[in-house]
């Protein structure tokens, strides 16, 4: 076998080319021996890194071939504009022209994105300052900024860049950017779904074409992350609901000639519908198949469920967890019978080595001391690992208010195979605050507040505040101080100072006609006795004094009130209570509930008790449903022979009771002026079912309801009076009931609540109030 040295053809081609365009740069010349290298033209490359691209060195032989590859290379480095080598006496003369460096990069208009974001996109790409420009790399930025920007379904935006020469051969790059309008979803299409609707499957989809609220929710604007997140959400819909073997091809999306309009088509394979014939556990049981048994949700006889699967490996990975199995594997096997449609579950347990929590590590806190994250921790340093009580004790530190990150994570002990660390890392907060609100209500009108608090005060998680607030009805003033762990057991001890002017509600003057003052000081404690139950006790001293009384204008009880008891009255009110919340969200639950029981003692001038409860219930229906449910009893008496006080009775109608009705209007009416007096027994209740507002189907914050309400006001004592002889209200202690719709939403100045209720058996006198609205109301 022999080879040969002639070059193939097309070898000899590309050389010659190559040659050619070379040959301009190299003067011809005989070979000879270097005596010496000189560069010229470098401003910013170390002539260093010029002699490592040469073939050759100082004292070696240089021929037209060295020459050419000389060039090859210092091109290839991308440095350089220009290249050319000259001899001069045996001295290798080689003169380049540097290309210019990037100094910097900027953007003008663009607000879709953060420039030091997508500074880092673009250096990902190799363009960033520093680096050698390069129109090739310019133009890989612009496509990668366009990239971007149609990630977000900005399919109009124009990039234009401008380049600006700098001096020490450098230039800045600056990219105009219009962004344009976002690309709006013209039409979604799913073909290939047999057994379930198409109005199911985009029931389940965040994206949504134009609707009459999507100016507010953006739901109709194209993004490819929402789309990619919206067939993951169809295909979890079907796995629930046991097609196992369902398939997504990618979707497919169009753009109008105006790029306004984009047209999205999906196309699924469902497959078939399987159901379980057996579950079972296998694996590394530990002996407790007893205890994981019951966790499992999903049975044998029905449809495949993914998500009660994947509830059944979080509950066992949990129970697991509380055992100190800090690294359990639980992985769930469905073998299919395609022929029979029918699949076999079985869960593989491996628990892994038993752990412990070596020590707590808080980090982060600046100004929080480690104590006040350290005591709401449920898991213990040298106790067994417990995942129940670290994600328990995550739960906790969040609900402090004083950090905006709390991350809870454990890392192994180097050395050991049975220890593990856990690591709490804080991000603090501003947990001072001043906030200045403006509110109006349709029964207090204008509202006004204003305070200066202090959640963390030092760092000790005490909390001080003044907080003032001024309607038309009321003026209060309140300065407290909180101390959360006054013992080391959690109970807590709160102090406070007010003052309180109430024009009680008056039906006939705009001004009121007396003013009722309180002015007091009270000491709370709260002792948990659970992780969502809390009792309270204290005492609380208040005066309290009547003014501006006109004979002729204000009511006979108050003026019954001040001949039996004077113009001014001291009291001290004992209070004992016991709270459980259970709910989700104290703004807007979706479940769980509320309970509150309490009862208030008073003694001195005042000498009555008044026993109060609530129950709240949040029940789910379906994903975008909740029913609330509220009854509210208040149930006073006065004791020594001693009338209840006027000045402590209780109120209904209006938002937060019986809506339809005007605020405050339920029950007994002075005989003289008609003013409301409300009463020493109140009984409220609400159904109220909230519904997703049209084309806001994910956003809880913004809902509609509909409700029903009922309620009443009187006396323990016997007796209802109904108002002015010219004016009285029929049965003006009997039941109230009345129903309606309604729109919520926390809106940035606060919970917003607008109703229109219509008052289903209103009597003769009644004042009714259809429309109602408030800034700040609760349900």
């Amino acid at each position: 076998m022999s080879f040969s040295r002639k070059k193939p053809f097309a070898l000899r081609a590309v050389s010659a080319a190559l040659a050619a365009m070379l040959a301009p740069l190299v003067h011809a010349f005989t070979p000879f021996v270097i005596q010496d290298i000189q560069v010229n033209g470098v401003q910013r490359v170390d002539p260093g890194a010029v002699f490592g691209f040469l073939p050759v060195k100082v004292g070696e032989t240089f021929d037209e071939g060295k020459a050419s590859e000389a060039v090859q290379r210092l091109y290839s480095s991308g440095f350089f504009n220009d290249v050319k080598i000259d001899v001069e006496n045996n001295v290798l003369v080689i003169t380049v022209q540097e290309r210019p460096t990037i100094a910097s990069i900027t953007f003008n208009g663009m607000r879709e994105f953060n420039d030091k974001n997508i500074t880092q996109a673009l250096s990902q790409v190799g363009f960033s300052e520093g680096r050698v420009f390069d129109r090739s790399m310019l133009e890989r930025a612009e496509f990668e900024l366009k990239q971007q920007y149609l990630t977000k379904g900005k399919y109009g935006v124009e990039i234009s860049p401008i380049i600006t020469p700098l001096p020490r051969n450098r230039v800045g790059i600056s990219f105009d950017v219009f962004e344009g309008d976002l690309a709006k979803i013209k039409e979604i299409n799913i073909v290939g779904n047999h057994n379930i609707k198409t109005s199911t499957l985009l029931s389940e989809m965040q994206l949504t074409t134009s609707g009459m609220m999507t100016w507010y929710t953006g739901t109709n604007k194209y993004a490819r992350e929402k789309l990619e997140g919206d067939i993951e959400r169809i295909r979890s819909y079907y796995l629930d609901r046991g097609y196992l073997e369902v398939q997504i091809e990618p979707p497919q999306v169009s753009i109008s000639p105006d790029r306004k309009d984009i047209f999205i088509t999906l196309t699924i394979d469902e497959g078939n519908q399987y159901t379980l014939t057996d579950v079972k556990l296998a694996g590394d049981l530990l002996g407790l198949q007893d205890q994981l048994e019951p966790l499992i949700a999903v049975k044998a006889d029905q449809v495949f469920s993914a998500e009660k699967t994947n509830q059944t490996v979080e509950a066992i990975t949990n129970y697991l967890g509380s055992l100190g199995y800090a690294f359990a594997n639980i992985n769930p096997n469905p073998v299919l019978d395609r022929d029979a449609k029918t699949a076999d579950l079985t869960f593989y347990i491996d628990p892994g080595r038993r752990v412990y929590v070596r020590r707590i590590e808080v980090g982060g806190n600046v100004r929080t001391r480690d104590e006040v994250v350290r005591r709401e921790m449920r898991q213990q340093e040298a106790a067994w690992y417990d995942a129940g009580s670290i994600s328990e004790s995550r739960d906790r530190v969040d609900r402090l208010g004083y950090f905006n990150e709390v991350d809870v994570s454990t890392e192994p002990v180097p050395g050991t195979i049975d220890q593990v660390d856990v690591k709490v890392d804080v991000k603090e907060k501003p947990t001072g605050m001043i906030n200045l609100g403006v509110g109006y209500g349709s029964t207090d009108k204008v509202m006004l507040s204003g305070g200066i608090s202090q959640d963390n005060i030092f760092g000790s998680g005490n909390s001080l505040s003044l907080q003032v607030n001024t309607s038309k009805s009321n003026r209060t003033a309140v300065l407290a101080h909180t101390d959360p762990y006054w013992t080391k057991d959690g109970i807590s001890k709160t102090t406070s100072l007010y003052y309180r002017r109430t024009t009680p509600y008056d039906n006939n003057s705009s001004d009121g006609d007396y003013e009722v003052t309180a002015i007091g000081t009270g000491l709370n404690f709260g002792v948990p006795i659970s992780e969502n139950d809390r009792i309270y006790m204290g005492a609380s001293y208040e005066y309290n004094r009547l003014d501006r009384m006109d004979p002729l204008r204000t009511p006979i009880a108050y003026q019954d009130f001040v001949k039996e008891f004077g113009k001014s009255t001291n009291a001290v009110i004992f209070n004992l209570g016991w709270e459980k919340d259970t709910r989700d969200s104290a703004i807007a639950p979706t479940k769980g509930s509320f309970t509150r029981l309490s009862g208030d003692f008073s003694t001195l001038d005042l000498r009555y008790y008044l026993l109060s409860a609530q129950q709240q219930y949040y029940l789910p229906l379906g994903s975008n449903y909740t029913l609330a449910l509220n009854g509210l009893v208040d149930w006073g008496k006065s004791y020594g022979g001693r009338s209840y006080p006027v000045i402590k009775t209780v109120y209904a109608g209006g938002i937060g009771t019986v809506r339809g009705y005007e605020g405050a209007s339920l029950g007994p009416r002075d005989t003289l002026t008609g003013d409301y007096l409300g009463g020493s027994r109140r009984v409220v209740g609400t159904a109220q079912l909230y519904l997703p507002f049209p084309g806001a189907t994910r956003d809880r914050t913004l809902r509609w309801f509909v409700f029903g309400d009922v309620g009443r006001v009187d006396n323990t004592s016997g007796g209802c009076s109904a108002g002015r002889a010219n004016e009285r209200v029929s049965d003006a202690c009997g039941w109230r009931y009345a129903a309606g719709v309604g729109f919520s939403w926390q809106s940035p100045l606060g919970p917003l609540e607008l109703s229109y209720g219509r008052a289903l058996n209103a009597k003769a006198g009644d004042d009714k109030q259809a429309f109602q609205f408030q800034i700040g109301a609760g349900f």
